[in-house]
């Protein structure tokens, strides 16, 4: 079996997700295609010799809908030759794409490969690709009567079940704002309309600020379903509306010595899971024991987790758990800071995490990340 490895990852800084954010008048292909063109460029590679591009994407609607990678291939100038696919796994989509190029490649069905994914918020924010339509039909009613929940309802009772206080969550928050603030992402970040930062960090961000919002999510109907909430998930412990699109260059490490490439990591393992629809954001815990019993590492061995942020009491409790030293979790911040541009996501974390091992002269990196639906993607990668 071929090994497969990284050579490089970039990204956009984020965008906020709504009107008025710098990124927010781009469209999506356009977006993308700057990314893709930024990681060639920087490479030098020759991109008739890529054999796939595999996109992330979550509402392929609109601007994003007709395989918005292919359409961003053409775009970036490619040769014709060059195709493009896009996948959903809801916010793990463009990890899975990452997967899906580095299997693609042990299994030596690829030599050069691009994941990356995209996400327009602005244009397309969370919700707006069922337009009103039923996306589960009668059978999932069906075996789920009492209806599914929203993922901040999902990330309610995490909390709840990990007995997260509201301050447990607001001190994490603050911790992503300052952590993101005091990091150097200039080696991972193309600047973008002279964008060089990411503009979702809040570096005053404190505890007793976060402490005054208004939880997000209140619902009597489902306060009565779930009487262990107590309404504690806000705006400013969860992550933001965001734009932004991100790539990574993954290739056999044969093929990147015969072209004169140093690989920075090599990919180790690969998980996914399904987990409970209605608490949706746990699929993180099996993910991650499955990822490490594949792997034969122990948590231990892995230097750095990039456990994403789209509630605070997801990391939270993926750390209580594992008992995981805090210090290892998302030490430049995560996704409440650096945003959370749905199909982007995965190869921005995997593009940090990369970074952050650098930076620890690390060996061993694990990402996770909870997904819509009640699934997860983990992923070890091992710096080179």
């Amino acid at each position: 079996m071929n090994s497969a490895v990284i050579v490089d990852a970039v990204r956009t800084p984020s965008g906020r997700g709504k009107p008025g954010g710098t990124l927010a008048h781009w469209h999506p292909v356009d977006l993308l295609a700057t990314t893709l063109r930024a990681l060639i460029d920087r490479t030098g590679i020759d991109p008739a010799l890529i054999d796939d591009v595999i996109g992330g994407c979550l509402a392929q609607i609109g601007s994003q809908s007709v395989n918005v990678t292919r359409n961003a291939v053409l775009a970036a100038g490619f040769p014709e030759s060059v195709p493009g696919t896009t996948i959903d796994r809801q916010c793990g989509s463009s990890q899975q794409a990452a997967t899906f190029a580095a299997q693609g490649v042990m299994a030596g069905s690829y030599d050069v490969v691009i994941a990356c994914g995209v996400e327009l918020m602005s244009a397309h924010p969370i919700g707006s690709a069922t337009l009103g339509d039923d996306p589960y039909g009668s059978a999932v009613a069906a075996r789920y009567p009492e209806g599914l929940v929203g993922q901040g309802v999902s990330a309610e009772l995490v909390a709840a079940r990990w007995n997260l206080s509201r301050r447990d969550l607001d001190e994490f928050a603050a911790r992503s704002h300052r952590l993101a603030a005091s990091a150097d992402f200039s080696r991972e970040t193309i600047p973008i309309d002279g964008l060089t930062t990411d503009e979702t960090v809040r570096p005053g961000t404190t505890v007793e600020a976060l402490a005054s919002l208004s939880p997000a999510f209140v619902d009597d109907a489902l306060g009565r379903r779930f009487p262990e909430i107590d309404w504690r998930i806000t705006a400013g412990n969860s992550s933001p509306l965001t734009d932004g699109a991100s790539a990574v260059l993954i290739m056999s490490e044969e093929r990147a010595a015969l072209l004169g490439l140093t690989p920075r990591a090599r990919f180790r393992g690969f998980a996914v899971t399904g987990s409970d629809p209605v608490e949706m954001l746990t699929g993180i815990m099996p993910a991650t024991r499955r990822v490490l019993s594949r792997t034969g590492l122990g948590l231990d061995d892995i230097d750095v987790a990039e456990v994403n942020e789209a509630f605070a009491s997801v990391p939270l409790a993926w750390q209580r758990e594992f008992d995981a030293d805090p210090e290892r979790i998302n030490p430049k911040g995560g996704a409440i800071a650096l945003g959370h541009a749905l199909g982007s996501s995965g190869t921005r974390l995997l593009t940090t995490l990369l970074g952050a091992l650098e930076e620890r002269d690390g060996t061993f990196g694990l990402q996770t990340m909870c997904e819509g639906g009640g699934m997860a993607n983990a992923t070890v990668i091992e710096r080179l």
